[in-house]
């Protein structure tokens, strides 16, 4: 979560499933709806060898397969691996990022997983205080967990709010937006200045973290097959 409010993967999906602004369920009414369709009866015996579907066993099996999602197939991971090589622009785009992004969003997984305050300025909508409204602590106050930047070409919008549609603006935030105060992360308090040209260097390698052939799979995808009207009972 944005927060850290939750710190183990099995535990997770109760957030989503029972929080009234994204699904608004709760795990008894989930369980009861796989239980009424005969294609996840099965495939919870064939996990499980219990027909009977139980909230402990659907949360363990979302976790497992959220473990399966492992992207590693970007133009950047086959450059590691001596497969393909960076564009001259991609390259001057990937020494600008070792130069004024890497500390928070460090190699390879493109986060170092922490807590941090981008001066971004308070939604005045949600009014969002980040980690703070899990620590109550002062100093964690608008700072939220540092995002893995890969496959940004398709997990727009931006930032915890989704405020930003586009990279360019999120580039620009980070070169011109920063409101400076005692809040803001320490990697950020030393301006960021790069060119146009440079912006445009910098999105291209970005761009080079983008894993299409991983967001495509189709072993990822929705089981289509459960719509199917002879699925039934």
């Amino acid at each position: 979560m944005w927060d850290g409010a939750v710190n183990h993967i099995e535990v997770q999906a109760l957030a989503p499933i029972s929080n009234k602004k994204e699904m608004g369920e709760s795990i008894e009414n989930v369980v009861k709806k796989l239980q009424a369709k005969k294609l996840y009866r099965t495939l919870f015996y064939k996990a499980f060898s219990d027909s009977t579907i139980t909230g402990q066993h659907l949360l363990k099996a979302l976790a497992q397969f959220q473990l399966t999602l492992i992207s590693a197939g970007s133009k950047y991971d086959q450059v590691k691996k001596g497969k393909d090589s960076f564009t001259e622009q991609e390259q001057k785009g990937y020494e600008i990022f070792k130069r004024n992004c890497n500390s928070c969003h460090q190699e390879p997984l493109f986060s170092s997983y922490q807590f941090a305050a981008n001066g971004l300025p308070m939604d005045s909508y949600l009014k969002d205080q980040g980690r703070f409204g899990i620590t109550k602590q002062p100093k964690n106050n608008q700072m939220f967990k540092i995002p893995s930047l890969r496959n940004l070409s398709y997990s727009y919008p931006y930032m915890h709010d989704g405020r930003f549609t586009r990279l360019s603006q999120v580039v620009n935030h980070y070169t011109n937006g920063i409101q400076q105060n005692s809040k803001v992360s320490k990697e950020l308090r030393k301006k960021i200045i790069l060119t146009d040209n440079e912006k445009v260097d910098l999105i291209a390698f970005l761009l080079t973290l983008n894993d299409r052939e991983f967001v495509k799979n189709q072993n990822f995808q929705f089981p289509k097959e459960i719509l199917l009207s002879s699925e039934g009972k």
